[in-house]
């Protein structure tokens, strides 16, 4: 007998017989209750850290339990495609390695080159598994991007556009310049730092004067480039200062563009000099006060995050107007965004239009991977209609068929879903399920699970160009689907019959919205019991607080 004991010798090959006799599996008596619990896929970039730990061992636990009283159980494995993070990956793996960039290898063959990076690197995550002993059942692994689950998406994708659920826009998204795509909230890292807020002057057309007889309105910002993309400045209608002006115009600096002075009351009277620049283009709040006064949208940037050579001009609507100029001043085109900045504070304080500069306090919200600052942008993107999705979803939880643990991290979820805007779904990526949707050569669209698909439901002969969208999805729409694409859908099959709905979820809090609500909201749109009473993905969710 050895001294000193080594677990691995026992572990290892006690854990290959169980797989082999496999113990692990459903046993097949549909006599019994089932019991089935999802693994939250693991992204196939890393490894799994102490919170996969914590939440397997949890999962695990509850597992055994029920195969102990004789229930039908399985355990569902898998793991996620991680769309931006695995790209990055790769990107810096041959960066260092070749000296490339993934434009060197051109789209097809960097995809090859993912797949490869994934073939050696991918089984990192099922070791670890193994090692901890979690009774999973290896033969039904999914991958989030396998064939069955790539056609579960498509066609998830094509029934929600058909039933008008889907839809393409033009509207502001979180974009980073340097990864040149748009991100997901959860991907924005808020930093505190310290900076400026400049007050610049904004003089009042056609004689107008303020109620203390000054001829122009103090606007404070802390981003002075986008003033080249101001098409209106707001003041509160209570503001005695200023609701004398409301309906009144502004000559905007340096650009000399004549915008309107709205009432709205996103203009805090308190907070500033209580008169708001609006850059619907390049701000989110702006971009809803400027919905509500029918504010054009002025692009002055480009993808790099540079100011343009000429601006893009569009209506509330996202159509291309020409209600303003689309010229911007020699001096600033082609300057990088930061560089504008002190371009454009310089030029007007040479005009001396430059009230004063404050010290500001910060919030400044930078890409969690690629680190630089997030722009609003606005871009052409795809969007689900989250509202319609949400409702049932709500009704779920409010009367009992899904139940939160602790209970608290219900109202989390009530205050995303009661107030949910529409889910940008595209991603300006290489590696993801790329939409299915294809464009001829004057713009029309058409969506469908493939070209062929597409060309007989619309009669395009073969003499039709059809190009491809460029864009992925976002890596949580599949992900949304996962309680029942693993199980086989959109085929009837006997998995899907016998283990959904699935019993438990196991998750961080963090994710209640990005994933859990959105497995709610697709899995009840989908799948129907034999009554066509939509089914819940589960019926408990257990938080906890580590790292999901």
């Amino acid at each position: 007998m050895e001294k000193t004991y080594n677990p691995q010798d026992i572990e290892q090959p006690l854990y290959e017989h169980w797989e082999k006799q496999g113990y692990f599996k459903p046993n097949g008596d549909e006599s019994q209750e089932s019991f089935c619990i999802m693994i939250p896929p693991p992204n196939v970039t890393g490894s799994l850290h102490m919170g996969h730990a914590f939440q397997q061992t949890i999962m695990d636990t509850m597992i055994r339990y029920q195969r102990m009283q004789g229930k039908n159980t399985l355990w569902q494995v898998g793991t996620d495609h991680a769309g931006i993070a695995t790209q990055m990956v790769v990107e810096r793996k041959i960066a260092a390695e070749e000296g490339k960039t993934r434009h060197d290898y051109g789209r097809e063959a960097f995809i090859d080159k993912i797949w490869e990076w994934k073939a050696e690197s991918g089984g990192t995550i099922t070791r670890q598994m193994r090692r901890l002993g979690n009774s999973v059942d290896w033969e039904r692994e999914r991958f989030t991007m396998d064939e069955g689950l790539s056609n579960a998406v498509k066609e998830v994708f094509v029934r929600l556009y058909k039933e008008d659920l889907i839809y393409r826009g033009k509207r502001l998204v979180n974009w980073d310049p340097k990864l040149r795509t748009a991100i997901s909230d959860l991907e924005v890292e808020n930093r505190e730092s310290k900076g400026s807020m400049w007050h610049i002057r904004y003089p009042l057309a056609d004689g107008a004067k303020t109620a203390d007889g000054k001829d122009y309105l103090v606007v404070a910002t802390t981003r002075p480039e986008t003033l080249l993309g101001d098409t209106g400045v707001a003041v509160n209608p209570e503001d005695p200062r200023y609701k004398d002006l409301i309906g009144k115009y502004v000559i905007l600096p340096l650009v000399n563009r004549r915008i309107p002075i709205v009432g709205d009351e996103h203009a805090d009277m308190e907070k500033g000099t209580g008169c708001v620049k609006i850059t619907p283009a390049h701000d989110f709040n702006d971009y809803e006060v400027g919905k509500r006064h029918a504010l054009p949208m002025i692009n002055i940037l480009t993808f790099d995050g540079d100011i343009r050579e000429s601006a893009q001009v569009f209506d509330t609507k996202g159509n291309e107007s020409d209600v303003y100029s689309s010229e911007i001043p020699a001096e600033f085109q082609k300057l990088e965004r930061f560089a504008a900045r002190k371009a454009v504070v310089a030029a007007v304080d040479a005009l001396g239009l430059l009230e004063e500069i404050k010290p500001h306090d910060l919030t400044v919200p930078y890409g969690d991977r690629g680190g630089v600052v997030i722009e609003p942008m606005l871009t052409d993107q795809w969007y689900v209609r989250a509202d319609v999705l949400a409702k049932p979803a709500v009704e779920a939880v409010e009367n009992g068929d899904i139940q939160f643990v602790p209970k608290q991290y219900e109202n989390m979820y009530f205050s995303w879903m009661r107030d949910i805007q529409d889910w940008c779904i595209s991603r300006q990526l290489w590696w993801g399920h790329r939409i299915p949707a294809w464009y001829d050569e004057a713009g029309n669209v058409y969506v469908g699970r493939n070209e062929e698909e597409v060309r007989k439901e619309n009669n395009l002969g073969a003499d039709v160009a059809l190009r491809q969208d460029e864009d992925v999805l976002d890596t949580w729409f599949s992900s949304a689907l996962w309680t029942f694409s693993t199980l086989g859908w959109p085929e009837n099959t006997d998995a899907l019959r016998q283990f959904h709905p699935t019993s438990v979820m196991v998750s961080g809090f963090d994710i209640i919205f990005f994933w859990i609500a959105r497995m709610i909201m697709m899995t009840m749109h989908f799948i129907k019991d034999e009554n066509g009473k939509p089914q819940v993905p589960f019926h408990t969710v257990y938080h906890d607080r580590s790292d999901s």
